[in-house]
């Protein structure tokens, strides 16, 4: 039976659901118009956060030991500047043994409206992920680009949201 470092898993799982964010200025690193090819303006947006891991659970779905199909579920707190803004949660699915491979689905919800983000996943994983932004809603639905994910200890991650709109 194939052994999978927990915290590798978790780690990984955390990095795959980072998505996020739009136009709260509190949160607004930094934001500079750029031109489209359709000559109307696009806003790009980076803002960084801190997610805390609150709870994580393992579910053995299929053959008992790691399978295909087994499950990795996270939740985490958002924080920016020593304040909680928002929660984050992130669904990991095996669908690869041996080499493992996670296809993880997340969302993260803050005071303005959600963003979700998919990726798949290589364990162990790298030191830095980028994980692709594929939707969102309220202030976020037009949100679209990447959030680049580094371990900040074994469960916490620093976000990095390169949102465009």
């Amino acid at each position: 039976m194939l052994k999978i470092n927990l915290r590798y898993l978790g780690a990984a799982a955390g990095l795959a659901a980072a998505l996020a964010v739009a136009p709260l200025t509190s949160l607004t690193a930094s934001a500079s118009p750029t031109s489209s090819t359709h000559d109307t303006h696009q806003r790009t947006e980076i803002i960084q956060l801190l997610a805390k891991q609150t709870q994580s659970e393992s579910l053995d779905l299929g053959a008992k030991g790691l399978s295909l199909g087994d499950e990795r579920i996270i939740a985490e707190d958002l924080y920016q500047d020593g304040k909680k803004i928002g929660d984050h949660s992130v669904v990991c699915t095996y669908v690869h043994i041996n080499p493992s491979q996670l296809q993880c689905v997340g969302t993260f919800a803050l005071p303005h409206g959600q963003i979700a983000g998919q990726a798949l996943l290589h364990l162990p994983p790298a030191p830095a992920i980028d994980i692709p932004i594929t939707g969102g809603a309220g202030a976020y639905r037009t949100a679209h680009g990447y959030v680049h994910t580094v371990p900040a200890g074994d469960t916490e991650r620093q976000l990095t949201f390169h949102i465009t709109h």
